[in-house]
């Protein structure tokens, strides 16, 4: 493979919410980290395929949010509605946030939250993109914001930049948009970050591992609540997120249980999230089993920690001249990839990219 160590990977994110503060202070957390050589608490790889993090660099970012349009992306990270956890500190990046066509991404329910600038003239994003040299584009509007989602596809495909995209509308599995991919030699990674370790891959592990044991899953759930404006989008018009939970747990079940989702906003939790996990199930001679697990996890940083490796794995597929989905990658960091493998097996196949083995 092509030696790539010192090379930039050039990134532009729209949505430049808690998600994205946390990534781009994630760069300068671990600015200093040269190799793989010790175990680096927050990270899967810290040097992956040849590259640094901090060989990552943002070029172009975009919002709606008065607050954070024609700022500096270091200051805008921070401003609020914002409520994540600061653990960084973030130099001037010289990078404006531009103003982001609107579309479905301002629903009345998150308004109440931030000063909408409806006012401002949207800037031309393939432009954007192409004038910023950016290569790949990271996707973090709210939940519920298709026709935003496949606009931005759609301008990351014109532009010949990658996309990860992070929320549930579902691109990376849509025909279209494959071959549109395909044909551009666009890398495609999604649908839906699935955290380092959140309510989704706890409640897929004590799944499988319910089913390899013999354990009968009657029924399960997962409750999440936090107090970030991410949980009052998913409370007024989670459906797309919720379908992509509940998938992600029931492709593992063998047979038919009832599997639920909800989602509640509790403001003084910030960013934290709490997630609650349920099994009802059933052992040797129908004896019951019942399970319940509480975990509380910075929810941003959980999908940082993710998309810190997805930029990584684009730009490598980029250098491959690789379009269209990336299924391995897609189905160890995603909720909904186009192809689901079992976690182990996903893992290990991102290994084999990640040296050269595979392409897909």
């Amino acid at each position: 493979m092509e030696k790539v160590e010192g090379k930039e990977i050039k990134v532009a994110i729209v949505g430049v919410g808690c998600c994205a503060s946390h990534l781009i202070q994630g760069v300068y957390k671990y600015y200093d980290v040269e190799d793989n050589s010790e175990w680096i608490p927050g990270l899967m790889h810290p040097v992956l395929g040849g590259y640094k993090i901090r060989d990552i660099k943002y070029v172009s970012a975009f919002d709606i949010d008065r607050a954070k349009v024609g700022r500096d992306l270091s200051e805008a990270i921070f401003a609020k509605p914002n409520n994540m956890t600061i653990f960084a500190d973030v130099p001037k990046l010289n990078v404006e946030v531009k103003m982001a066509p609107i579309m479905d991404g301002a629903p009345d329910h998150l308004r109440k939250f931030y000063d909408v600038a409806d006012d401002l003239k949207p800037c031309d994003v393939v432009k954007e993109l192409k004038d910023s040299g950016a290569e790949i584009l990271v996707n973090y509007i709210p939940t519920g914001s298709d026709e935003a989602a496949k606009f931005y596809a759609d301008c990351a495909i014109e532009a010949g930049c990658a996309f990860i995209n992070c929320m549930p509308t579902f691109i990376s599995s849509d025909k279209e948009y494959i071959e549109k991919a395909k044909k551009a030699k666009v890398p495609l990674i999604g649908d839906d970050i699935k955290s380092q370790i959140g309510a989704t891959i706890l409640h897929r592990v004590l799944t499988q591992l319910c089913v390899d044991r013999g354990v009968k899953i009657n029924k399960t759930s997962q409750l999440n609540f936090a107090g970030n404006t991410d949980f009052v989008n998913l409370v007024k018009r989670g459906e797309s997120k919720e379908f992509s939970k509940k998938d992600s747990v029931e492709s593992l079940i063998p047979y038919k249980a009832e599997v639920s989702v909800g989602f509640g906003f509790i403001g003084l939790q910030r960013d934290n999230k709490v997630c609650r996990l349920y099994f009802d199930a059933e052992n040797f001679g129908g004896n019951p089993v019942r399970i319940w697990l509480e975990a509380s996890i910075e929810d941003s940083a959980n999908a940082a920690g993710i998309i810190i490796d997805a930029i990584r794995y684009a730009k490598i597929a980029l250098n491959r001249e690789i379009g269209g989905p990336l299924y391995s990658v897609s189905s160890y960091l995603m909720k909904h990839p186009p192809k689901k493998f079992p976690d182990k097996e996903a893992q290990d196949n991102c290994e084999k990219f990640i040296a050269g083995e595979i392409n897909w």
